[in-house]
């Protein structure tokens, strides 16, 4: 089963399911995360028949536009860490995000004139399903309603200022995330993912790529915090990030970025120069390397 949100002409949202070239409104949930809050959300999903709205040109918001949490993961693809010539962790880095970051599948990225360093991370999303706190390995599956894709814009100029990642992470409406909720049996263990650029391929990996599983993970994280049905977490990007080019590669004006997860779909963003900045691009002290003062990567 397919599910998302979609933004209606009316200026509300509806969470839908996608049966082939068409979206079914879930009649009484105005967007998927109120959805998986409902008991029995999945039979209610299946068994919906409300409007339908073709999925061609469909305006659609992020998967869950307004999650409790955002939990990310860096440097989780075995490529991807050896790119960046680090050894594979022992624990998960994590960090967060929240949910103005988030934006929908289609929509434009700003590109802030604060830093001229701005990059592409195609992510693996997993999606919560129901109350998860202290949840065994072994038993995390039942905990996963379904997995989407993410593309976690970075904005390395102020990721890399200090040792935590968080600000280069944050920024409004960066974060795109769908375009649909796929149910776990439709992801295949080694699906592909990629991200390409203006139609050149900058990533190509696959999930089985991954050092710390879905699962893994949501037994890590609900160690430490409940996690609540509708709350992501972005599982980490596989190598070809633009920072690791030599030279180092990033966005600029008017450029598509079309990240895709075989079986989930495809994210497709145009780039847009912030037209008016409150202040100038960012600049470091004089005297910091920036690649000095990056602590890693994500």
């Amino acid at each position: 089963m397919k599910l998302t949100t979609l933004r209606l002409p009316s200026g509300a949202t509806a969470a839908v399911r996608q049966d082939g070239d068409a979206f079914v409104e879930v009649t009484g949930y105005a967007d998927l995360g109120a959805l998986l809050a409902a008991p029995g959300w999945k039979d209610i999903a299946a068994a919906a028949d409300g409007a339908r709205h073709p999925v061609q040109g469909a305006d659609l918001a992020a998967v869950v536009p307004a999650p409790s949490k955002v939990v990310c993961v860096g440097l989780n693809y075995a490529s991807h860490i050896k790119e960046m010539g680090r050894d594979l962790p022992a624990h998960p880095t994590l960090f967060a995000k929240f949910a103005e970051t988030l934006t929908g599948p289609y929509d434009d990225i700003e590109l802030p004139a604060a830093d001229p360093a701005i990059d592409w991370e195609a992510e693996l999303v997993v999606v919560i399903g129901k109350r998860a706190r202290r949840v065994a390995e072994a038993e995390a599956a039942g905990y996963i309603a379904g997995y989407t894709g993410a593309n976690d814009i970075s904005m390395r100029t102020y990721q890399f200022r200090t040792k935590e990642w968080l600000q280069g992470k944050m920024w409004e409406a960066s974060t795109p995330v769908g375009p649909v909720m796929v149910t776990p049996e439709e992801l295949g263990a080694d699906a592909a993912i990629t991200t390409e650029v203006d139609g050149a391929r900058m990533q190509t990996g696959s999930i089985g790529d991954l050092v710390f599983t879905p699962e893994y993970l949501v037994s890590y994280i609900s160690e430490m915090i409940t996690l609540n049905p509708g709350d992501l977490i972005l599982t980490g990007t596989t190598g070809g990030v633009g920072r690791a080019r030599t030279p180092a590669v990033y966005l600029t004006d008017g450029q598509t970025v079309t990240v895709a997860i075989e079986g989930i779909g495809q994210l497709r963003n145009v780039t847009r120069a912030q037209a008016v900045g409150p202040a100038g691009p960012a600049v470091l002290p004089a005297g910091v390397d920036l690649a000095a003062a990056s602590s890693g990567n994500a």
